[in-house]
């Protein structure tokens, strides 16, 4: 109790502190509006323990003095002495922790929390979730506000937005206020509220465990009015050393945590690689990357009932996420972004964000806002960043664990798109940006500690294997990127990642030869990152023809065998059966008519190159065009119909050896088209197609079967549909007005399955009326 009496005499003298040393020019231009004296008034904010002013420099305040605000403060054009008081005192009100240093043992302050405090903060992604992670607290309070919350932990709650409840009201939008949940059954579950809703309840229980209600689970709530954390109780010495320690809190730095993080248990393995029914734990959903689902609650002959069950908003209006579930929570994401909601009501439950990088520090897709999605393993989240970071967040809480910046010391403007894979205890990453002069690899880090266990470049060195296949200085930068997420078997523990084009994209002549490894499969030990073989479809690409499409892991029979097989349907306009085992080339067949620039492929899998199809100064006509018969959106093998099923293209492009490399060729009487076609995987052939109404460009959709005969996709036109497996006949469909630049997936929740995909800036999700 002394302790506690003594913590609030310091945070009150503090206050009355800085109230004696207001300047008088303070009291001349700013009491009159800011509560922050006596006279002052509720016009303006506070201007002590302001967390707008935190984060500014003395010269930001100044500028902001002398500019004013937007709608707000007017500008002050004070005299330059006067400017530079009020800008230091301003400053100096709301100095964080980190900045002010306090006193004290902060090794001991470590101690201390670490024995009396971890088991419900983390930090640094270590210790518990039954409190705020306090990895960035020395930069987020003060250490009046430090002080203020150890003395009396129930006067900081505040909402989600940030703002926060004064110290004698209650928050009940808090995520870390205290519920007292009645369930009709007569059973009390107590925890933190979330999330919550009118009909609705996300509980994290003090066990860990989220719990999804509506209004039909529970009878009655009851919020505490006090925090669940006590009020300090330590001496003097021991809490001086714990502000020392708790100030020097600023954040996660990048690269590899010193001290391993809970380890991956082969149960959590499992759980990625065999997930169970209803569970979409990957990008794909398996890791085979094939997009068939074995659900089929929702049928061909139940599908005209689908009705969208929920919507959830996202703040990027040209969403490539494809969401992740487990546990019933979803995971959906958008530039520098992550998000978990409740996957049967759409409720957020918490979201991570970071400002995104500025152009001029990273390039294509990455800069225009690409990001396609997460990974998951046990309690971990992982995530790529626009500027190449990848970081591990904690998944009940959202909490950053570690970052680590994944080009490391190489020159270039790197960028990550791709949804990270998890194969074993190791997160594998690829990168983005090969349309710049860049180096590509594909990296392999521990998933406890974001170490670095392995690196295979795409662009050997000189002298490396592979170097023969580059003559000239392209080398140096090849390109190479890695920006689409590969696939995995774990029977014969292979790793399998596409690869993109060389660089420059167009202009072969400093990379004479077959430039390996771009346009790409590439097959590796997941464990050590060793080359087992490697099929290139592009040898020596002019066309910006990345081999980034999904590579689709399938046992089947071909041609009166088993076998265990890889099936792409390639930018360059041929689908590609592989023997996934040895890379063994087994068919390559045409699945556009619009293709120019190869005759066909010979029996080594190699393209049989057509006259006049190189790019010119002047400009060639090729086909198909620079988007490719066919992009990154995903693919499916249905093992029912027997049928691979993929959105393709029908057009052409000028192509340039310089300049604007990438020219459209209007043909009136032959416009571009999409189709959906579905294709034999023995001959190659098109068994049946949908041919799209709309704009080719705007829909980018991907496809998704399941064992419920249904194929579910984004039309040209802005609708979703379902369609017959076997015929292709539309069964279904939605119009969400939205251009498509996603995938479908689906998952199970409280025994409903559902049907969600990113429509513009918004997940739609749907289920049967």
């Amino acid at each position: 109790m002394l302790v506690r009496i003594s913590l609030l005499l310091v945070a009150a003298s503090t206050l009355l502190s800085q109230a004696q040393t207001i300047p008088a020019i303070y009291q001349k231009y700013c009491a009159a509006c800011h509560a922050d004296s006596a006279t002052g008034t509720d016009r303006g904010p506070g201007l002590i323990d302001t967390r707008s002013l935190r984060s500014k420099s003395e010269a930001q305040i100044r500028e902001l003095i002398r500019k004013g605000t937007n709608g707000g403060m007017p500008a002050f054009a004070l005299p330059p002495k006067e400017l530079d008081e009020l800008a230091a005192a301003l400053r100096s009100w709301n100095s964080s922790a980190f900045d002010a240093h306090p006193a004290g043992d902060s090794q001991a302050g470590k101690t201390f929390f670490n024995q009396k405090c971890l088991g419900c903060h983390m930090v640094q992604g270590q210790g518990g979730s039954n409190g705020p992670d306090l990895s960035n607290v020395g930069r987020e309070l003060t250490v009046r506000e430090l002080e203020q919350t150890l003395a009396d932990p129930s006067s900081r709650k505040g909402k989600k937005s940030g703002a926060s409840c004064p110290s004698w009201a209650f928050c009940p939008d808090d995520p870390w206020a205290v519920v007292n949940v009645r369930l009709k059954n007569g059973q009390t579950l107590r925890g933190f509220a979330k999330g919550r809703g009118q009909h609705d309840l996300q509980l994290q229980t003090l066990d860990g465990k989220m719990h999804l209600l509506t209004a039909v689970d529970y009878q009655s709530l009851d919020f505490e009015k006090r925090s669940l954390m006590p009020a300090l109780k330590a001496t003097a010495t021991e809490t001086q050393n714990l502000l020392a320690y708790l100030s020097t809190r600023g954040g996660v730095p990048t690269g590899p945590v010193q001290a391993a993080l809970p380890p991956v248990t082969i149960q959590d393995q499992n759980k990625i690689q065999k997930p169970a029914l209803g569970e979409w734990p990957g990008y794909h959903g398996l890791p085979s990357a094939n997009r068939h689902s074995p659900l089929k609650q929702i049928n061909s002959t139940n599908a005209a009932r689908l009705k969208p069950a929920w919507t959830y908003a996202l703040p990027h209006m040209s969403l490539q996420t494809t969401p992740l579930v487990a546990d019933g929570i979803m995971y959906v994401t958008a530039p520098n972004r992550v998000c978990a909601l409740d996957s049967s009501t759409g409720r957020e439950i918490w979201c991570y964000d970071r400002t995104r990088s500025t152009a001029t520090k990273i390039s294509g897709d990455a800069a225009k806002g690409a990001q396609r999605g997460a990974a998951l393993l046990g309690d971990r989240i992982f995530f790529s960043t626009d500027d190449a970071h990848l970081i591990a967040l904690n998944r009940l809480t959202g909490a950053l664990m570690w970052q680590v910046f994944m080009p490391a010391n190489l020159k270039g403007a790197f960028g990550t798109t791709a949804a990270p894979l998890v194969v074993g205890d190791l997160v594998i990453s690829g990168i983005a940006g090969g349309d710049a002069p860049l180096r590509g690899f594909l990296a392999a880090f521990k998933a406890t500690t974001g170490e670095e266990v392995w690196r295979f470049w795409t662009i050997p060195k000189p002298g490396e294997p592979a170097s023969e296949t580059w003559r000239g200085k392209a080398i140096e930068y090849g390109g190479g990127a890695t920006w689409l997420t590969g696939s995995y078997d774990p029977e014969l523990d292979t790793l399998y990642w596409p690869t993109g084009n060389p660089y420059p994209d167009t202009d072969g002549t400093d990379r004479v030869g077959d430039n390996l490894y771009t346009d790409c499969v590439i097959a590796l030990d997941p464990k050590t990152g060793k080359l087992k073989w490697h099929f290139q479809f592009t040898p020596h690409d002019l066309w910006d023809w990345d081999a980034t499409e999904p590579l689709v892991l399938v046992d089947a029979k071909f041609q009166g065998r088993d076998r265990k097989l890889l099936l792409q349907a390639n930018r360059n306009g041929f689908f590609y059966v592989l023997d996934r085992v040895t890379g063994e080339f087994l068919l390559g067949k045409p699945f556009v008519e619009r293709l120019t620039w190869a005759t066909g492929i010979d029996p080594k899998g190699r393209p049989i190159l057509t006259a006049n199809s190189k790019p010119t100064p002047g400009g060639t006509k090729t086909c198909p065009a620079v988007r490719g018969a066919t992009n990154w959106y995903s693919t499916s093998y249905s093992p029912d119909t027997k049928l691979f099923y993929v959105m393709a293209v029908e057009d052409c492009n000028l192509y340039r050896q310089a300049g604007n490399w990438f020219v459209p060729y209007n043909d009136p009487a032959n416009p571009p088209v999409k189709l959906l076609r579905a294709l034999d995987i023995e001959t190659g052939k098109i068994v049946w197609e949908v041919p799209q109404v709309g704009a080719p460009e705007a829909n980018y959709s991907g496809v998704l079967t399941t064992a419920g005969g249904l194929l579910f996709y984004g039309e040209s036109g802005g609708t979703f549909a379902a369609a017959d497996a076997a015929t292709g006949k539309t069964l279904w469909h939605f119009n969400t007005g939205q251009a498509w630049k996603a995938s479908p997936m689906t998952y199970l929740v409280k025994g409903r399955q559902h049907v969600a995909i990113a429509a513009g800036g918004t997940i739609v999700s749907f289920a049967l009326d």
